[in-house]
Formats: structure tokens, C-alpha cells, sequence
């Protein structure tokens, strides 16, 4: 290998809004991430709604459906 072409691999830790922290190696420092396995829905077997900008309404809003009809 080429010397001073490689960036720097260093143990840095994985934070997630749920508080989760791994330590592990990385090229980049501290990254932060909004799910994790200790989270998701796919590993936690819990269905999780997540609405982005009101998607949700603004579909129901478009097709004209209530809150009572759409559940």
C-alpha cells in the first residue's frame, strides 16, 4: 500500500436518538443516526408510524378522506 493516501482509521462511537450507543472503527468521528438496530421496527418486531412533512394528511386532504373514514 501507498503511504499517506489512506485517511486515518480511528474507534469512534454511533449515537442514535434512542440513546443506543456502538463503539466501533471509522474513518469519521461521532456519527449520529436516527434509527438503529435497537429501534427498528424490522429487529424490535414493533410497528412504528413514522409521518414525514404530514404526508399522511396531506393524502387524506388530496382524496378527500376524514380521520374517521381513513381508520
Amino acid at each position: 500500500m501507498r503511504a499517506g493516501i489512506h485517511p486515518e482509521y480511528k474507534m469512534t462511537k454511533i449515537t442514535c436518538q434512542c440513546g443506543n450507543v456502538i463503539e466501533t472503527r471509522s474513518t469519521v468521528q461521532n456519527i449520529h443516526v436516527e434509527i438503529c438496530s435497537a429501534c427498528h421496527p424490522f429487529y424490535t418486531g414493533k410497528q412504528k408510524l413514522v409521518d414525514t412533512a404530514g404526508r399522511i394528511e396531506r393524502f387524506n386532504k388530496r382524496f378527500g378522506l376524514t380521520n374517521k373514514e381513513s381508520k
